[in-house]
């Protein structure tokens, strides 16, 4: 699970979310800067962080690096949420506090989000009957010795019949 980033970590990671394109240091700190004051070494140390963490890749490019999110803010959230939810000792009672805390457009959109996820469940359950009753209906892999004719060997060892 994920430790929950500090402030400034969020400041950085937020922007390379947005991007959605490699950075580099020199640019999340300009856009910084429109915020608050800050020096390029507290960001790039920042940066350094994040890709120790996990949380960005690096690729070289001259002098400096270019990070790129490894994740999305929606898998983040999700991690969070999941680690919050999993340590109650009611998860129940924790689902029931937080659909209560949701305003109406929140609840919406849990609607929406749990009516793709029985969509997606419905349509694997239906690619694994399928498969299953295609499985049924087909000839074994290997039939006992004495069940070989002249007609079926040949399908079995990958001859014209296949």
């Amino acid at each position: 699970m994920p430790r929950p980033l500090g402030e400034l970590e969020d400041a950085v990671m937020t922007r390379v979310w947005q991007w959605n394109r490699p950075v580099t240091v020199r640019e999340v700190l300009e856009d910084l800067q429109q915020e608050r004051s800050i020096a390029y070494t507290t960001v790039m140390t920042v940066m350094d962080n994040l890709h120790q963490k996990g949380w960005v890749r690096r690729e070289a490019e001259g002098r400096a690096y270019r990070y790129t999110a490894v994740s999305t803010r929606a898998a983040y959230s999700a991690a969070l949420m999941n680690e919050a939810w999993s340590t109650s000792d009611n998860p129940a009672a924790a689902l029931v506090a937080f659909f209560g805390m949701m305003s109406a457009e929140q609840r919406e959109a849990l609607r929406d989000a749990v009516r793709i996820v029985q969509h997606d469940d419905e349509a694997a359950e239906a690619a694994e009957a399928a498969e299953a009753a295609g499985a049924a209906g087909a000839a074994p892999e290997s039939a006992p010795e004495s069940a070989n004719t002249e007609g079926d060997s040949a399908e079995r060892t990958g001859g014209p019949g296949r």
